[in-house]
């Protein structure tokens, strides 16, 4: 299951509403990219691969302001009755954390909860499958369970699931205080990873990822782990990488989409 191409050019953005630096809020652009690769599960036709959608976009005749991973699953609808984008029943959609902005998109790091995020990838496309990252939140248990629990959606703590015929499987949290909520500590990280890579899966999803090369930064102790029995394919975030691949060993590979969209089909 290896990546063989990617686009450096995006073929759709999405505007949205994120906090600067200084405070406020500024206008930034989601890039869409397409890619191939080697071997999608059996039943769909692409992969939609996202994370780090930490912004909101406002409708400017209401006013209101929903979270960007929901105007995302809105605009692949859209894209697809443009005849853009394969249909989002045959799509499959990995979700590598971090899905959350303050309602108004002015509070920088801002945590909540992303069930209706998850939620609205699931009523649109095949299944969804992904880990929960250090700012998401899912309300009640009980919230959590029925998330869990819908028969097309895969929120891994360090579990995997055959998924058509591919094996997936994901570590939710990063690395720290425990105290905090999706943080863990760094044996215990360590040892949930291990145990899902015990289980050979083909395609892994983290939101604390490896490093990669040069800039691509990452944890050490991670890429370590995936050394020892590395999967096919990596999905990440985190944090942003300006070269979205990374190649771990000569048949292993890392794709960081920390704020932006890959769709993975197969070559023609």
């Amino acid at each position: 299951m290896q990546i063989l191409q990617l686009s450096a050019k995006p073929f759709y953005r999405t505007s949205y509403l994120n906090a600067a630096r200084g405070g406020g809020v500024e206008q930034q652009h989601l890039p869409w990219f397409k890619g191939t690769i080697s071997r999608l599960p059996q039943g769909l036709d692409a992969l939609l691969v996202t994370s780090d959608l930490q912004g909101v976009v406002r409708d400017w005749h209401t006013q209101q302001t929903e979270l960007l991973g929901i105007a995302v699953a809105h605009a692949y609808q859209e894209l697809y009755l443009q005849g853009l984008v394969p249909q989002p029943a045959k799509v499959g959609v990995i979700l590598a954390g971090d899905l959350y902005a303050a309602p108004n998109g002015d509070k920088r790091g801002a945590s909540g909860n992303v069930s209706s995020v998850w939620l609205a990838f699931a009523q649109r496309f095949k299944w969804v499958a992904g880990v929960q990252g250090n700012h998401d939140r899912f309300g009640s248990d009980r919230q959590k369970l029925n998330l869990q629990y819908r028969d097309n959606i895969f929120l891994f703590d360090y579990e995997v699931a055959e998924l058509g015929d591919i094996c997936i499987g994901g570590v939710s949290g990063v690395m720290g205080d425990p105290v905090k909520e999706a943080y863990k500590l760094e044996a215990d990280f360590l040892t949930e990873l291990g145990l899902v890579l015990d289980q050979s899966p083909d395609l892994l999803i983290l939101h604390q990822g490896p490093f990669g090369q040069h800039a691509q930064r990452g944890s050490a102790l991670v890429q370590a782990a995936l050394l020892r029995k590395p999967p096919a394919l990596t999905v990440c975030g985190h944090v942003h990488w300006e070269n979205p691949l990374a190649q771990l060993t000569s048949t292993s590979q890392i794709l960081n989409v920390d704020s932006r969209v890959v769709l993975l089909s197969l070559s023609n």
